[in-house]
């Protein structure tokens, strides 16, 4: 997802996909300290993908205000 593609979205489907990802997140921390996942990377590239939602949306609640 772009940050275009993050601009895009309503609040509510970003609140639903960052309850997603962080889930998502999670799990791949786990399985990877278990035993070591393929690709590593993409727990930092998923951390980063989570900030930039927070990110929007704290920018969208403090726009309301």
């Amino acid at each position: 997802m772009k940050k275009e593609e993050i601009k895009e979205l309503s609040t509510k489907d970003l609140e639903e996909r960052l309850e997603q990802m962080v889930k998502e997140y999670r799990q791949l921390t786990i399985n990877h300290s278990v035993s070591p996942i393929d690709n590593p990377a993409k727990i930092t590239a998923d951390r980063k993908m989570i900030a930039r939602v927070k990110t929007e949306l704290r920018k969208r609640e403090l726009n309301i205000k």
